[in-house]
């Protein structure tokens, strides 16, 4: 892995900050992304000379474009692009509001695109490149009723890696897309989440950041087009639409 140049998006704290610094403690070229300057530039200072911190907005465009920009002309090329931003939201479904939707499509789902799109372009021109987008246990499993929109959302970006996958891999074999689900992660996500909500350290069967950043790194090895986080996670849902989708006679 030690040629390889990676953007992670949502680098400033959580599963982002933990995989740079896992990414550079094996000698990985890295461009780090987020909107906090000051969190941002602490990960980086931490990663060493080969990264590359770029404030942005991945909810913009401009914003995405230019961090692509910013790589290429650093590095020269980008390897790996990890579409790791987002935000939850504590809400029901039944009190939803278009503010709601909209924040979680933007935050959520448009940044996914962005990211995807604007680095797509070099992949094809390259051949090859891998763009891992991170999902949710509750993109696979409807579970947490107080997380309705960020759980549509992620089904949402589970359905666009899947469809994109077939679509660029008709004429570009050499691009792949990754979707990594993890489960509960003890990061600020619960406390950052829209309205607010639980703490996700307090919640149960957690994983650390650190333990998400490793899997990560396996998946940009292995090129695994699918990986889960947690042990039995695969099996958890093989077992809910199992259940869900029974015959009735």
């Amino acid at each position: 892995m030690s040629t390889k140049v990676v953007v992670i998006t949502g680098a400033s704290g959580g599963i982002g900050a933990a995989l740079a610094k896992l990414l550079a403690s094996r000698g990985i070229s890295l461009v780090l992304t987020a909107r906090r300057k000051k969190e941002l530039d602490a990960v980086a200072a931490e990663c060493g000379a080969a990264t590359l911190p770029v404030v942005a907005d991945m909810t913009r465009r401009a914003d995405v474009h230019r961090v692509v920009e910013a790589g290429l002309e650093r590095f020269g090329h980008v390897d790996v692009w990890i579409n790791n931003a987002g935000q939850g939201i504590t809400r029901p479904p039944t009190q939803l509001t278009d503010d709601d939707v909209d924040a979680m499509v933007r935050i959520n789902i448009k940044s996914v695109l962005y990211g995807t799109q604007e680095i797509l372009p070099h992949f094809k021109e390259r051949g090859t490149g891998q763009i891992i987008n991170i999902s949710s246990m509750l993109g696979r499993i409807p579970f947490a009723v107080f997380r309705s929109a960020y759980s549509g959302a992620k089904h949402f970006v589970n359905a666009l890696t899947a469809l994109m996958r077939t679509e660029v891999q008709e004429t570009h074999p050499g691009i792949q897309f990754t979707l990594v689900s993890p489960g509960v992660v003890r990061t600020d996500f619960g406390l950052n989440a829209l309205h607010g909500g639980p703490d996700s350290r307090a919640l149960r069967g957690s994983q650390s950041a650190e333990e998400v950043a490793e899997v990560i790194a396996g998946a940009i090895e292995s090129r695994a087009p699918d990986v889960y986080t947690g042990k039995g996670s695969s099996g958890r849902v093989a077992g809910y639409y199992a259940a869900v989708g029974a015959d009735p006679s």
